[in-house]
This record gives C-alpha cells, sequence and structure tokens, in this order.
C-alpha cells in the first residue's frame, strides 16, 4: 500500500511539473521573440538559449548521477526547489513585462488534445506489453482517433484556439514544426536505452552513466555557439539538413549494437554525432518556425513549438518501447542480450523517424525567410 501511495504522488507530482513547463517553456521563446528583432541578435540570443540547454544537460547528468550513487534519488527531484526559487527572483529582478492581451483559455481543445494524446501514449504502451490483438490498446487507438479528429475540429472553429492552425499556412513554419515533432521522437527514446545499456549492459553506476553522456552534451554545447554565425553564412536549411543527417547517422549506427560491443566501440561515436547533430538542428528549427511572427502571435507559435516537441518526444518513446517490448518478446539469450537487441531494434526505428525528418525538411522547407504573416 505504501509503494502504491508513493507511485501515486510521483505521477501527481510529476504531472503538476507538467503544467509548470507548459506555462514556462513557451514564455521562455515568447520573450526571446519580442525583445529581439529577427536577424543577428535573435540568432545570437536562440544560441545562447542553446547554448544553456547544453549546459543544464551536463550538469543534470552528472549531478542526478552524484544525489542518486551518494544520496537518493529523491534529490536528484528536490534540487529543482531552489533553482525554480533563484530563477523566479531573477525574472522580477530582470525581465520586462511584454504587453498582455485579452484572450479566453480554450478548455475544450485543451481536454480534447491531452486526452487524445493520453490514450495514444497509453496503447502503445499496452501493445507493448500485450500484444497488438489486445482489447485495452485497440479500444485506446479509437479512443485516440476520435479525440484528436474532435481536436481538429474544435480549434478549426473556436475564435482563440489553443493550436491556431493558421500558424501552419507558412510552408517554412509548418516544414519547422514536422521537424520539431519527429527528431525529439527518435531522440527520446534512444537516451531512455542508451541510460539502460550503460547501467544494466556495461553495469556502470548512475555517476558514471552520467559522465558516458558528457561527450554528446559537450559537443552541442560547442556546436550551438557557432550555430548563429552559420546561419548568418548559409542560411538555416542547410544548416539544419546536416544536423539531421549527422543524427540520422548516429541512429543507424547504433542499429547495429550488439551484445559484445563495449562503450567505446559501440556507444562513443553515436553520442558524438547526436551532440554535433542535435547542436546543428534545433536552432535552425526555432529560428526558421519563429522567423516572420507578430509579437502578438509569438506566445502561440513557441507554445506550439514546445508542445510538438514534448508531444514528439513522449510518443516517440512510447513507439520505441512498443519495438523494444515486440522484439524481445520472444527473444533469447541473457538479460543483457535481449536487452541489447531489442533496444537495437528500436534505435533501427529511431534512425527512420530522423531520415522521414530530413526528408520532410529538405522537401517543404524553402531555406528563405517565412512571410511575415502568419
Amino acid at each position: 500500500m505504501r509503494q502504491r501511495n508513493e507511485s501515486a504522488w510521483l505521477l501527481a507530482a510529476r504531472a503538476l511539473q507538467g503544467v509548470g513547463a507548459a506555462l514556462v517553456a513557451p514564455s521562455t521563446l515568447a520573450l526571446i521573440t519580442t525583445n529581439f528583432p529577427e536577424g543577428p541578435r535573435r540568432h545570437h540570443a536562440l544560441g545562447i538559449y542553446s547554448s544553456m540547454a547544453g549546459i543544464g544537460a551536463s550538469i543534470g547528468l552528472v549531478l542526478g548521477g552524484m544525489l542518486t550513487s551518494w544520496a537518493s534519488w529523491r534529490w536528484a527531484l528536490l534540487i529543482n526547489v531552489p533553482i525554480g526559487i533563484a530563477v523566479a527572483v531573477a525574472l522580477s529582478r530582470c525581465v520586462t513585462e511584454t504587453p498582455r492581451h485579452a484572450g479566453r483559455f480554450d478548455a475544450a481543445g485543451a481536454l480534447t488534445g491531452t486526452a487524445g494524446m493520453t490514450s495514444l501514449v497509453y496503447a502503445f504502451i499496452r501493445v507493448s506489453e500485450e500484444g497488438w490483438s489486445d482489447i485495452q490498446a485497440q479500444l485506446g487507438f479509437s479512443a485516440a482517433a476520435a479525440l484528436l479528429v474532435g481536436f481538429a475540429l474544435i480549434e478549426f472553429r473556436a475564435d482563440q484556439p489553443i493550436m491556431p492552425l493558421r500558424l501552419f499556412a507558412s510552408r517554412n513554419r509548418a516544414g519547422g514544426y514536422a521537424g520539431v515533432l519527429l527528431l525529439p521522437a527518435g531522440m527520446f527514446g534512444a537516451f531512455y536505452f542508451l541510460t539502460l545499456i550503460c547501467q544494466q549492459v556495461l553495469d556502470y553506476s548512475p555517476l558514471r552513466a552520467g559522465f558516458a553522456f558528457l561527450p554528446m552534451t559537450l559537443a552541442m554545447f560547442t556546436v550551438v555557439r557557432f550555430v548563429p554565425r552559420l546561419l548568418g553564412r548559409l542560411g538555416a536549411k542547410p544548416v539544419l539538413l546536416t544536423g539531421m543527417a549527422l543524427l540520422a547517422v548516429a541512429a543507424g549506427w547504433l542499429w547495429r549494437l550488439e551484445p559484445g560491443d563495449g562503450y567505446l566501440t559501440g556507444l562513443f561515436g553515436p553520442l558524438l554525432l547526436i551532440g554535433v547533430g542535435v547542436g546543428l538542428s534545433f536552432m535552425p528549427l526555432n529560428a526558421t518556425i519563429l522567423a516572420g511572427i507578430e509579437p502578438r502571435e509569438a506566445g502561440a507559435a513557441s507554445g506550439l513549438l514546445q508542445t510538438l516537441q514534448w508531444l514528439g518526444g513522449t510518443l516517440g518513446l512510447a513507439i520505441l518501447v512498443t519495438v523494444f517490448g515486440t522484439a524481445t518478446r520472444h527473444a533469447h539469450g541473457s538479460p543483457s542480450d535481449i536487452l541489447t537487441y531489442g533496444a537495437a531494434r528500436a534505435f533501427g526505428i529511431g534512425s527512420l523517424i530522423a531520415l522521414t525528418a530530413l526528408l520532410v525538411s529538405a522537401c517543404v522547407i524553402t531555406g528563405t525567410k517565412p512571410k511575415t504573416t502568419a
């Protein structure tokens, strides 16, 4: 009973964190959009934003490993409290408030969209455990289809939709949103399985597993510092396609992972490529999506960007876990061999997702600035 109560509290707290992230993340990019004019200054601001993400990832992996190894995993969650308080105090003193606009909360759109994606993720999780013939999985897919169709209809008719469909009127922006959805779909699952391999196959401690990801985060942090200059010289599309190609190569490399591979032979190279690919991909995607956005639409465009990014990651993880579960259901060998076999199959699907993102971006994004009317 105690364990069940602790799980309920953990899930409730994570849900509350999600609500907080939904309020914070869009506002961050909206502030960058409204305070920095389009061009080199905004690219520089987005570069700093991406660099901070890289630093946070590096420190978070290592610090989380330290706290888990030396104290308890609970401290990895508690450490966010003083950080959040410090950021809130700094925001009140350093950030200028943007003009307010009257509006209404699209409750119907929020409920149908959230319920639809929850049903879809749940259905994929059921498939990974019970197979495609499971009744609950089939009901989940049916409910997801009905809810998401209803969500699209609501957004089409709403006066102030939570996901303004007019943002997709720009070809470049629509391509950018597709990339923001697809890239995390392949990446988040890869991080999950790489963590399992480090700890359960290579027998790393949480701290050592955190250090294992440093080549990726350091490469990302280094690359994003040069991306603003590359955008100014080459434009967003060549930089973006290069980054996506590297991510596809990294996922394909992990697809060939075998039980006997160690860290240097199996993981180091792909992690390095992932870091460079992420550094080259996400900033051009953000710049493409936010280009030409009017200040009044900055919040909606940034919110949709963040929503699709996390939605892609969540849905992608569910899909890759389904692939893993299907591949390992009848596999034979030691537990580590089975885990490596299933993870490699999941990485293969991740490489296909990355290739899809590359093809969509190559065909849809024109390489020119989006029109100023969204």
